[in-house]
């Protein structure tokens, strides 16, 4: 069906959890990250739940607001 989402791939869960625990890390909510990556804060919650696949320069700014590599994003 159109606009149902894909079900999350692994990739996409690896990125969520780093994601989820390095914002928890900071002590930051999705608004504040979403504040710092210049992002919506539903954006945010989708990546956290694996539900978008994400381009490599969205990758880049949440590495950039969260001041980690993109490698730790995905690792």
């Amino acid at each position: 069906m159109a606009g149902m989402p894909t079900p999350p791939t692994p990739i996409r869960l690896r990125l969520a959890d780093n994601l989820r625990r390095l914002r928890d890390e900071r002590e930051w909510s999705q608004e504040d990250l979403a504040a710092k990556a210049k992002l919506h804060r539903n954006q945010i919650g989708a990546m956290e739940r694996g539900e978008n696949s994400v381009g490599i320069d969205l990758i880049d700014k949440l590495a950039v607001a969260l001041e980690v590599n993109v490698g730790e994003l995905l690792d």
